[in-house]
């Protein structure tokens, strides 16, 4: 495969159903229980909940609307976790960076799914003070509407690209996704890291987030 490095350009900003049918018998068997009362609310959930890349940028970008109206996402990442080995396309914790041109500044937006007390709140929240703007940051800021690709379909192309080989030696390889603006092409591009960071990592697959087609890879 080509050797592809990637500018992931980190000091610029400081540094995306089940259902059961039931059968008569059961049906009976619930008319012959008790009904609870009505006030009794369900236990809540303490299971992690994990979000795809485009979830994830969705749901930030409500903030950092609210932060800036015209904040832009300049960088995205998913952070790696003991709840999933991201080979879904999914992450309980994802961190974007947003630009702003009116307030000449960035800010950092988690969406975070994870309950484990190391982890971000659970939920969308800003995280430390803004950030400097200059004309890298708003070289990177692109469009949130070009994102048409998301993680889990981005993960599928690269399986097709050396992904599945790497796999087969370790079922539980961590996977990791990084997503910025290719200068070239002029818009998003999904960088899909097996490893556990940029630097230590098997292998990139780079696919453009708004055709999903195949760009490079890299070991």
């Amino acid at each position: 495969m080509k050797f592809y490095r990637p500018a992931f350009a980190l000091s610029v900003i400081s540094v995306a159903m089940l259902t059961a049918g039931c059968s008569s018998t059961a049906n009976k068997a619930e008319n012959s229980m008790p009904e609870k009362p009505a006030s009794a609310a369900a236990a809540p959930s303490k299971e992690p909940v994990l979000y795809t890349g485009q979830e994830a940028l969705n749901r930030m970008m409500g903030l950092a609307l609210k932060w800036s109206r015209d904040a832009q996402p300049a960088r995205l990442e998913s952070v790696p976790t003991a709840e999933t080995t991201g080979q879904n396309g999914k992450s309980t914790v994802w961190r974007g960076y947003f630009a702003s041109p009116s307030r000449r500044s960035t800010k950092t937006v988690v969406c975070s799914g994870s309950r484990r007390p190391d982890a971000p709140p659970f939920g969308v929240s800003t995280e430390g003070s803004e950030g400097a703007y200059n004309a890298d940051a708003a070289n990177l800021a692109f469009l949130p509407l070009l994102v048409k690709t998301d993680t889990d379909k981005a993960f599928a192309v690269t399986l097709n690209h050396g992904g599945a080989a790497i796999l087969k030696k370790d079922a539980q390889q961590p996977v990791i996704y990084v997503l910025l603006k290719d200068r070239k092409q002029n818009m998003p591009v999904w960088y899909v890291i097996y490893g556990t960071s940029e630097t230590n990592r098997k292998a990139i697959g780079v696919i453009n987030a708004t055709t999903g087609a195949f760009v490079s890879a890299a070991k």
